[in-house]
């Protein structure tokens, strides 16, 4: 605790304060290198001292609040925490570098102030220690574009803001990639597959000064960027087809994940995609549209196991949707202050049960009894799928006539008999017709609103708390409707301008997608535990730009895909890993392993395999037996599906939350049990033998080796070059074709004379082996696999 023990620094503490308080990290602090609260002071103050003196006043000590500018400088009996300009008569500096019975923080506690910020500490204090409002709560404006050195290549406002900054510290930025590498940068980026030889070779011969916005519009006017943009919104809003408690079953609510696909392929407005999604029911004249997209309020684990108490349960729920539309919307931990007002930013436990308040109309069930059996996991709603109406067409067309015909017949003449036959079965084909292309899916219905109160500690049984109604975070304003607030004014004040998260929060993940990391690099937080971004004016800039063009998504996208900052080349250089070793300051492009769904899409794609219907039921590719033998309730067996079914895309994978597929929990795709803005990038061995072993992998592998040795030149050098661009875009170099030679010819020699071993390794999978020597095509497949280990084949670079 800060209790009063000192009278004021003795001449050798004075001259120490003094010493330290020039110098931060090392370097002098001089005039013109301010500390900043935001960059410097906050991480210290949010990662040491707010746990015991923030925002939490269960937990806060000495009633002392850091995160309080008034009271860390107010008057405390003869004494202030921080006196602003005066280090030397701060008590916080004295206690900082005290000795271990009396320093801040204690000698015990887990986290120490380290030498460097401890002088960071004293520099801001003597600096004045501005506190100004944290920047992801003041309103995002529109900065003026800097000045920039003649002659520097800028295209649009995002490079003058990268630019400014790089000429600030004498760094030059990278030169624009070769017309390969942009395109299938590009390419994975807005779509999510490489480009086609011929859209290769279209741009790469178009000598136009446009030819490259040209293939910027191609690709956002795709039917494939819906599939892209899903994968990072279903990874949001925790998307899956099973119920993720107890026994996982499955639960049907793809109708939601085409609305999503659809939403982004027809660019539609992001303020209506959001109001749709958690209000879609309340919209005055709600559509077959906007029930399914109120699905998302469905999106949460629920539970059909028999030991459950419901009221416990829907507790559960209230909470998982406060922090799931806290973090996908707000970008915020709201979920720390269901328990504890929370520790580091400005949400109380008053807040997260107000929040929760909003979805209290939401008609659900705690236990969903029988629904293993039944699948009825609460309301729904019949979709037919698009091409329905088509299907039906001629079939209606010889009902309608047939039944004319049976009205004409008023004996029972045998001619009548067949007619009435002949449409019992069409009704029969029509009715199984409509079920196999109908799906149900879990919408949102309103009933009156359950009571919501404080839960003490989060405990459901403590009936103490207080009882709330719908309410904003407190600190980020109040909603003042003439009724009780409801989800719809909900929606409607998170993108409205009143709110300064939310565009800010989507603008940061759009830059990541285009970019690998966002200007701030922590896309769930903006608060005081998140990264201060990188280039704060670009960001305001952008999130204003945002909302003044209507919240359109494939605008954003061009703006950014058409600056220089994101064609230049991701080559490092020396001197920028010495300065700049994560790529804040954007001198180069980034480079990084390609999400699980699209590394499988790339291996589908290349071999010609690769099915690219839009839309539609989730589909199961190859998994290892087995993994499914501890599911109960009931017991299931995983069948991979056959035909078509197995080479679509992998946003369309069946996602079973506690058995995830295996390739892709390999590399990296979440359960989805909650909200990931951010998925991890390992590398282990387990990545490189699911390229070499799994069997969509090897299959994969298998067509395009039939492919190399249908359609590529005869001659083995020339194969491999062939094989080489098809996968990554470019030509082979003689290194590469000799290794590749060398081990076509090393498993030919290996496999001759076994050709039943051949044969083996072409039986996996369900496309056809075709004719040929099965050596030699056993032996280019091995080349493929080796292919599909290349890091420039995994990699958007």
């Amino acid at each position: 605790m800060f209790n009063r023990v000192f009278a004021g620094p003795s001449s050798l503490m004075r001259t120490f304060v003094i010493c330290v308080g020039c110098m931060m990290g090392g370097r002098v602090v001089g005039a013109d290198q301010a500390v900043q609260f935001d960059r410097d002071i906050l991480p210290i103050l949010a990662d040491k001292c707010y746990a015991c003196h923030g925002p939490d006043a269960s937990q806060r000590a000495a009633e002392l609040r850091l995160d309080d500018a008034g009271d860390a400088v107010r008057d405390r009996g003869g004494y202030q925490v921080i006196v602003p300009g005066n280090p030397e008569d701060s008590e916080l500096v004295r206690r900082i570098w005290a000795e271990p019975d009396e320093q801040m923080p204690p000698a015990d506690y887990r986290k120490q102030l380290t030498a460097r910020e401890r002088r960071v500490l004293v520099a801001w204090i003597r600096q004045g220690a501005e506190r100004p409002a944290h920047w992801a709560y003041m309103p995002p404006r529109r900065h003026p574009i800097p000045p920039i050195s003649e002659g520097t290549a800028a295209r649009n406002f995002i490079d003058a803001f990268v630019l400014a900054q790089l000429q600030e510290r004498g760094i030059r930025a990278n030169p624009p990639a070769d017309r390969r590498t942009l395109l299938r940068r590009l390419s994975w980026d807005l779509i999510g597959l490489p480009p086609t030889d011929q859209e290769l070779a279209h741009f790469l011969h178009n000598a136009s000064a446009d030819a490259y916005e040209m293939e910027v519009d191609r690709l956002l006017q795709s039917p494939h960027f819906g599939e892209r943009m899903a994968v990072l919104w279903l990874d949001l809003v925790r998307y899956a087809d099973t119920v993720g408690y107890h026994g996982d079953q499955n639960v049907s609510i793809s109708p939601y994940r085409d609305y999503v696909i659809h939403a982004f392929n027809s660019n539609k407005p992001w303020d209506q995609f959001t109001v749709e999604q958690l209000a879609g029911d309340l919209l005055p004249e709600p559509s077959v549209e906007t029930l399914v997209a109120s699905g998302y309020n469905r999106l949460g684990m629920m539970s059909a196991e028999g030991g459950v108490q419901p009221e416990e349960y829907l507790a559960k729920y209230a909470a998982d949707r406060v922090r799931n539309a806290g973090t996908v919307w707000l970008g915020s931990t709201l979920g720390c202050a269901e328990c504890h007002d929370h520790k580091f930013d400005p949400f109380t436990t008053h807040d997260f049960y107000s929040f929760a308040a909003f979805f209290a109309d939401i008609k659900e069930q705690g236990l969903y009894a029988g629904a293993h059996n039944t699948g009825k996991w609460g309301p729904s709603l019949d979709v037919p799928d698009p091409q329905l109406p088509a299907l039906l067409a001629s079939l209606d067309l010889e009902l309608d006539a047939l039944r004319t015909q049976l009205q004409r017949h008023s004996d029972e003449s045998a001619e009548r008999q067949e007619v009435a036959k002949r449409i019992e079965a069409l009704e029969a084909q029509r009715k199984t017709l409509v079920a196999e292309h109908t799906r149900s899916t879990l919408i949102t219905e309103t009933v009156t609103p359950r009571e919501m109160r404080v839960l003490p500690r989060g405990n459901w049984m403590d009936k103490s708390g207080e009882v709330v109604t719908p309410q904003i975070p407190q600190f980020l304003g109040r909603l003042q409707p003439s009724h009780r607030a409801t989800r719809l004014d909900l929606a409607r004040w998170i993108v409205s301008r009143d709110n300064p998260l939310t565009a800010r929060v989507m603008v940061n993940r759009l830059w990541k997608l285009m970019f690998g990391r966002g200007l701030s690099k922590t896309l769930d937080d903006v608060g005081s535990q998140g990264e201060v971004p990188s280039h704060p004016e670009l960001l305001d800039t952008l999130a204003v730009e945002f909302m003044d063009s209507g919240w359109d998504v494939k605008y954003m996208l061009k703006l950014i895909a058409t600056s220089a900052t994101y064609q230049q080349s991701s080559q490092p250089r020396p001197e920028l890993e010495a300065v700049d070793p994560y790529n804040r300051l954007l001198a180069r492009q980034s480079r990084y392993r390609l999400d699980a769904e699209f590394l499988r899409d790339n291996a589908l794609s290349v071999s010609g395999l690769l099915v690219r219907v839009v839309g539609g039921r989730s589909v199961k590719p190859y998994q290892p037996p087995g993994l499914y033998e501890h599911l109960n309730f009931p017991k299931r067996v995983y069948e991979a599906d056959v035909g078509a079914d197995q080479y679509r895309r992998g946003v369309y994978t069946h996602w079973q939350r506690q058995f995830l597929h295996p390739a892709l929990k390999a590399f990296d795709a979440p359960s989805r049990e909650e909200c990931t803005a951010q998925r991890p990038r390992s590398n282990t061995p387990l990545g490189a033998l699911v390229l070499l072993n799994d069997p969509s992998y090897i299959e994969a592998a298998r067509r395009f080796a039939l492919r190399a040795l249908s359609d590529a030149p005869r001659e083995a050098a020339s194969r491999a070059d062939w094989m080489v661009r098809q996968a990554v875009g470019r030509p082979a170099e003689p290194e590469e074709i000799a290794i590749l030679v060398d081990l076509a010819q090393a498993e030919m020699n290996d496999l001759s004379g076994r050709t039943a071993d051949a044969q083996q390794l072409l039986a996996v999978g369900q496309a056809p082996a075709g004719a040929g020597d099965p050596v030699e095509l056993a032996a280019w497949t091995a080349v493929a696999r080796a292919i599909f280990n290349m890091h420039e084949f995994v990699t958007r670079n």
